[in-house]
């Protein structure tokens, strides 16, 4: 049995975006660019991509950029609102210990420029509490950027209010939505976002493509010289398959999305009931206030990469957090921001099932996973010490 449990790494392209993109791989190949009319025709399916991608936002689509993916679009944001805080004085900028690297690593590096950077905790449900930070906003805070769900924990932030709060203080909101969009709903007017990130495969759309919102009023900086492509705000020659896709594939995510969660919800559930009666085990992040589809557990006493690789031996495909961090040695930070302590966020898992799994797959999965973390206790010297009582379990 192969089972693919790994969807917020990347999905699997839908039929609809494949067959959306096919003709822009080979019979409307034109550089958007031109002024022939093979280039126009590039040309219009750009823009009615924007459209499309601003409908299911509520945004102008004179607000949507597109980028290569998640990453460079929170660069760009980020570095947007610090060049413009720069002008005038505003060199604070509020985040989370929980945030994506993408965020992380470029407030790491604005902070060598200059730049204070408050990290607000993630407390032991993975969830931000809005007083602290409304209490964390000075006179000089230029930015606040808070991702709408953690891709690692699946815990979703309560960014309507950080939003009323940021709008209330006139700050600027950056929502990193790389694992929400497509999953939950996103409304940047009703959820008061200034600039949001997004990636195409994260919700079944091609790698390699993805958008920034950017407010009206709000100058963004160019991250990529040499060109006027997106209004000058982006150079490049455009992804046009790529871009025509991910509206394909975002548009099919967001008509399903209420019985897409509902399943998943279903599927999320019978896991964490199953995997919770291992011993010594503990569900990461709040239990309701979660993505559909994310189940993130620690287990105590064995090593995160040996439970993959035999996980990946039954046929399984999972991750112990981000792809983005996958090879590293080091625990997750998100699971130490919550509280987890070193020996216990080496030991964690991540699971992220598709629409397509089963009730058969389900079950081979919690069976699974108790085989193998039972096997490995078996001749871990950490747990036959728990077991024993010379260390306390803390789980």
């Amino acid at each position: 049995m192969k089972i693919y449990a790994d969807n917020a790494a990347t999905t699997k392209m839908s039929r609809t975006a494949i067959e959306a993109m096919l003709p822009y791989l080979d019979e409307i190949y034109g550089n958007p660019s031109s002024l022939y009319s093979d280039g126009q025709r590039a040309k219009e399916a750009i823009e009615a991509a924007r459209e499309e991608i601003a409908k299911v936002i509520n945004a102008d689509p004179r607000e949507i950029i597109f980028t290569s993916g998640g990453s460079e679009a929170d660069n760009q944001a980020i570095l947007s609102a610090a060049a413009i805080g720069r002008k005038s004085g505003k060199l604070h900028i509020i985040s989370t210990s929980i945030e994506h690297h993408a965020v992380l690593h470029t407030l790491k590096k604005l902070e060598k420029e200059g730049f204070q950077i408050t990290l607000l905790p993630a407390h032991e449900n993975g969830i931000v509490r809005t007083h602290e930070l409304e209490a964390a906003i000075r006179e000089d805070t230029c930015l606040v950027t808070v991702m709408t769900a953690n891709n690692e924990i699946g815990t979703i932030q309560p960014i309507r209010e950080i939003g009323e709060i940021c709008r209330k203080h006139k700050i600027p909101f950056h929502t990193d939505a790389v694992q929400a969009m497509g999953h939950i709903k996103v409304d940047v007017v009703g959820d008061n976002i200034d600039m949001l990130s997004a990636s195409a495969h994260k919700f079944h759309g091609p790698k390699g493509v993805g958008f920034l919102y950017v407010k009206k009023g709000i100058r963004p900086s160019s991250l990529i010289e040499g060109g006027a492509q997106e209004r000058g705000r982006r150079a490049g020659t455009e992804n046009v398959a790529g871009i025509v896709a991910m509206a394909a594939a975002l548009k099919e995510s967001v008509d399903h999305m209420e019985s897409s969660a509902a399943k998943l919800t279903s599927i999320r559930d019978r896991l964490i009931e199953g995997l919770s009666k291992i011993p010594h085990s503990a569900l990461n992040g709040d239990r309701e206030k979660r993505l559909p589809s994310n189940v993130s557990f620690c287990f105590e006493g064995i090593e995160g990469e040996a439970l993959l690789l035999l996980l990946d031996d039954k046929g399984i495909a999972a991750s112990s957090g981000s792809a983005c961090t996958s090879g590293s040695l080091d625990p997750s930070h998100v699971l130490l921001a919550i509280g987890r302590v070193h020996d216990v966020a080496h030991g964690s898992l991540r699971l992220t099932p598709g629409e397509d799994t089963t009730d058969e797959e389900v079950e081979y999965i919690i069976r699974s996973v108790k085989e193998v973390v039972d096997y490995l206790r078996g001749f871990s010297p950490v747990w036959r010490d728990l077991s024993s009582g010379k260390i306390k379990h803390i789980l």
